[in-house]
């Protein structure tokens, strides 16, 4: 084996290609980004894989099962949000199954670093009934996915691996296989299953159910078995801990082997283990990053008669934002060390749209062009553009999901609010915009729709956009908007009278305007103009 330095998303993204899958499919989302970037270079590589970014993680997971079903070995990788929108086909394959190994990498955002919400996606495998794999660091990260594979063809179910944020962006030396270990097979296809298993009218989808639930106890013992849920009885306290949290427990412990500890790596839960950990023990701490829930299974609707149950709905640990070893050495009883330096006196530094950025010169004018109503509602969107809710433009009344801000526009217009603007960037419109936008073409809907198009997915690091430039001016006549009361600015400062008349124009208007700002994003800009070969000097002996 040799030893390469990755981060959590690459150790992953490695793990899949040392599986020999034959595709790897995303939309891009933060802390999961990076899985697909890494196998999507070494696409580009050797051609050996195919890796192109989806329009969205339904359609991501779609592309995933349906290679998994014509018999290769597929990776989808996402956000905890983007599990949200994949969650029909993720469900639904649980009674399909999978013929080709399929992994599923859901990577959660405790703290909320770049996401609206907290959520936890071991529920989410709990729901589909499917085995979930919990990494504590990089190493497991590249093992357990690599083990998903082989554990998704041995039960024929598709199977999660929980990365979050800390894990995921952090780096270490992890132990891979050189070329010349990589497995030779899963290169050609799998034979196809039983079409009936794969079409889930209510008589296939009955017997698929009933599948899945008698493969319960089986997954069960499977879990059991596994020697990474490791159990140490020694003292009569007792620690439950689960991925990451597992290192933030050791620190604190410090080697001392005075408590019993179980360590949990994937799920369904070892109950057994479980079991035995609670009868040996008087006091039990569980300590996991995320929501509390092995710490809820544990303590059932009653409780454990005669044993103190410890963790976050104790208050023992905060329900929100990551764990930190101090958090969990407080927890624990463990002196901590004090930082050195305080902190808190630092002044903040909230994001900011970048200088030079064309949303701002977009703001701008619709603050101008909305002065004079005082009750306009600002409808916006997941983007860079979100920004635009903080000073000096607040012009963003509500976020709340990939592509709301469409049909959130139209349900505040039907409510009779006027005006109603809402803005969307060109991914984000392709992501899951245009299908509200349909909606609101058909009836007509009096609402202002601004596509902020800059040319890129700029928020996660300037990946490919589905719908750009001539092509989406397309598209949205296509969609049903009126060629009359479409069209595009370039929201640059010179152009501010001019951007303002023409939001003023629409807003007047009582129906649909869908107005275009395309202007590139200043940092793929930047980027091009660096990338761009510098112009030979001209010497004295040239013509000038």
């Amino acid at each position: 084996m040799k030893i390469e330095l990755l981060l959590g998303d690459e150790a992953v993204a490695l793990a899949a290609i040392h599986a020999n899958i034959g595709g790897a499919f995303s939309y891009p989302g933060t802390p999961a980004t990076e899985i697909f970037e890494f196998i999507e270079g070494h696409a580009r590589r050797t051609g050996k894989i195919s890796a192109r970014w989806s329009a969205n993680e339904k359609v991501a997971y779609e592309e995933a099962l349906g290679m998994s079903y014509a018999g290769r070995r597929s990776i989808v990788s996402m956000k905890h949000v983007g599990l949200n929108v994949a969650a029909d086909p993720f469900i639904n394959s649980a009674l399909t199954g999978v013929n080709g190994g399929l992994v599923l990498v859901v990577a959660d955002d405790p703290g909320m670093h770049s996401s609206q919400n907290e959520q936890d996606s071991r529920y989410y495998g709990e729901f589909a009934q499917i085995p979930v794999f919990e990494p504590a660091n990089q190493q497991e990260a590249y093992d357990f996915t690599r083990e998903a594979f082989e554990v998704s063809e041995r039960f024929g179910l598709p199977v999660m691996v929980r990365m979050v944020t800390r894990l995921s962006h952090s780096r270490a030396n992890v132990r891979v296989l050189a070329d010349d270990e990589i497995p030779e097979g899963h290169s050609e296809c799998l034979p196809r299953p039983d079409p009936n298993n794969w079409t889930l009218v209510p008589t296939n989808a009955r017997r698929r159910f009933r599948r899945l639930l008698t493969m319960q106890p089986v997954l069960q013992e499977w879990s059991e078995k596994l020697p990474q849920n490791a159990l140490k009885l020694t003292g009569r306290r007792g620690i439950i801990t689960s991925g990451i949290a597992y290192n933030y427990v050791c620190e604190a412990l410090g080697g001392r082997g005075d408590s019993s500890l179980l360590r949990v790596a994937t799920y369904p839960l070892p109950v057994e283990k479980i079991r035995n950990l609670v009868g040996h023990c008087e006091e039990i701490t569980v300590v996991e990053e995320g929501y509390p829930f092995i710490e809820k299974r544990l303590n059932g609707v009653l409780g454990v008669a005669g044993k103190a149950i410890r963790g976050k709905l104790s208050g023992a640990l905060p329900l929100d934002g990551e764990l930190t070893p101090d958090a969990v050495a407080t927890a624990l009883g463990v002196p901590f060390r004090q930082p050195t330096a305080a902190i808190d006196d630092l002044t903040g530094r909230p994001p900011a749209l970048c200088r030079g950025c064309p949303h701002a010169d977009t703001f701008k004018a619709i603050i101008d062009a909305t002065a004079e109503y005082p009750d306009t509602i600002l409808f916006s969107d997941i983007g860079c553009y979100t920004l635009g809710v903080l000073p000096p433009y607040k012009a963003v009344h509500s976020c709340v999901d990939m592509g709301s801000s469409i049909a959130m526009a139209h349900g505040a217009a039907q409510a009779g609010a006027f005006p109603v603007l809402c803005t969307i960037g060109d991914s984000t419109f392709a992501h899951s915009g245009m299908t509200p936008l349909i909606g609101a073409a058909r009836a007509n809907a009096d609402i202002t729709v601004l596509i902020l198009d800059n040319a890129t997915v700029a928020m996660t690091g300037s990946q490919e956009t589905m719908a750009t430039g001539p092509e989406l001016l397309e598209l949205l006549k296509g969609l049903g908007v009126p060629a009359e009361h479409l069209h595009v600015i370039e929201p640059l400062a010179k152009n501010h009278e001019q951007s303002v008349a023409r939001l003023s124009q629409a807003i007047h208007h009582r129906g649909l305007s869908v107005i275009v700002a395309q202007r590139e994003c200043i940092q793929t800009r930047r980027k091009a103009v660096v990338q761009k070969p510098a112009a030979k000097a001209a010497c004295a002996s040239c013509e000038p």
